[in-house]
């Protein structure tokens, strides 16, 4: 069974107790990695799923996790089903976006690491978060009563859906 196979056998074939379980370790070791990484200033990660692992102190199926996890904040994402023990793997991480992307997971237990002082100035982490607040607003047009009508019948507004308005 392949890494990525295992990884998604974790959330098919537990109990939401066993799953539970599993994160709460899980994400002690994620914190301690990032921790690592960033305390090492390391944007630049290199070697075999297998070599990371042990350098992380994750499980090779963890790791796998932990490369799901960062995946959309590398400078080039990595195709995670062909993941193997010994398969070479670089992480070229970009600082903003990975902080951008604890944000959008709720990570508060990896976007408020100390590391991150010597990562991004306080200014940049700050703009960031508001760059992440303002993703999350939705933004309504106004629409005109003489505007095309949105429900896309070609008809104004006025005459068409705001007719009851």
């Amino acid at each position: 069974m392949s890494l990525y196979e295992q990884w998604n056998d974790i959330f098919e074939n537990s109990t939401p107790e066993q799953v539970q379980a599993f994160f709460e370790v899980y994400y002690e070791k994620e914190r301690d990695a990032y921790a690592e990484i960033l305390g090492a200033k390391e944007n630049k990660i290199s070697g075999t799923m297998a070599e990371l692992a042990e350098k992380f102190k994750f499980e090779q199926v963890e790791m796998l996790g932990f490369v799901d996890g960062i995946n959309t904040s590398l400078e080039k994402s990595i195709e995670l089903e062909s993941l193997e023990a010994d398969t070479k793997v670089e992480l070229n991480i970009n600082w903003e976006k990975l902080y951008f992307n604890m944000h959008k997971a709720n990570a508060n237990w990896l976007y408020s690491l100390e590391q991150w002082d010597d990562i991004l100035s306080l200014e940049k982490r700050e703009e960031i978060e508001k760059e992440y607040k303002e993703s999350l607003q939705v933004h309504v047009e106004h629409i005109g009563r003489n505007d095309p009508c949105p429900c896309g019948s070609g008809k104004k507004y006025k005459k068409c859906c705001g007719k009851d308005a």
